[in-house]
């Protein structure tokens, strides 16, 4: 637990504005909302940082979204401006031109894209959505990125979708320090302490990795996982997702 939530929380508005200061003075901040901690976290963070009217919350239901009235809520809460995206054409879309493309099941060995793709797809298709709408604000924007230390250490992200960013508050912060953050915010706490899910696959954040993120969170602070066919499967994330946090490899010229 974090010892003084109260000084993290000044110490990441301040770290917010300071970013934007050095690398975008004056321009808007762009949050994807899903109505989940980490993206609620995020924009109270920035609106507070920046001030409300300076963040720009983005909806991207794809199609129907059970729990859009918490993203809504979470909008209204901070009072800043937003939007809601449809992306379910966009995601329609693709699929049916890539499925469609001459030779895509000849050379996937497969009619259609896979589980994976279509649970990937979307989350790509956002971060297109969220960079589009920043470009197009007046005076541009900065996208935020809303993963946290958990999820990034087992790699639960989509490179290029909700991993990309410009800048990320949330990175070194494990889920229950978030939650310790959005409590300090004054966040509604059923937005804050809501089970998790991707929105996507249909199952919770707990239930998809298959150990909760107490285990987690407690490995990652300690070294220290009673159960070790969790600690096994958590070492074994952690090891084949860190090219997500990783900087592209570039090959280094050299010549005699």
């Amino acid at each position: 637990m974090l010892k003084n939530p109260e000084k993290v929380k000044n110490d990441l508005v301040e770290w917010i504005r300071t970013y934007f200061e050095e690398n975008g003075p004056g321009c808007m901040c762009v949050v994807g909302i899903s109505g989940g901690k980490d993206s609620s976290v995020t924009a109270a963070l920035c609106a507070e940082a920046l001030g409300k009217d300076r963040v720009v919350g983005v909806m991207m239901p794809d199609g129907v979204q059970a729990d859009i009235a918490d993203s809504i809520e979470l909008v209204n809460h901070l009072g800043i401006p937003s939007l809601t995206v449809d992306i379910s054409a966009a995601v329609k879309g693709l699929k049916g031109a890539i499925e469609g493309a001459e030779g895509f099941s000849t050379i996937c060995g497969a009619p259609e894209l896979s589980k994976d793709t279509m649970i990937g797809m979307p989350a790509r298709i956002r971060m297109t959505t969220l960079y589009a709408v920043g470009q197009s604000l007046p005076g541009g924007a900065r996208v935020a990125n809303t993963c946290n230390r958990s999820e990034d250490y087992v790699g639960y992200s989509t490179k290029y979708g909700d991993a990309a960013g410009d800048f990320t508050p949330l990175s070194n912060l494990l889920v229950h320090e978030v939650r310790q953050i959005g409590t300090v915010l004054g966040l509604p706490q059923h937005l804050i302490q809501k089970t998790p899910s991707d929105g996507l696959s249909g199952m919770s954040d707990e239930d998809k990795l298959g150990f909760t993120y107490e285990q987690l969170d407690n490995y990652v602070l300690t070294g220290i996982c009673e159960d070790e066919a969790v600690k096994a499967k958590i070492d074994r994330l952690h090891k084949a997702n860190l090219h997500k946090l990783r900087l592209m490899p570039a090959f280094v010229l050299q010549e005699d």
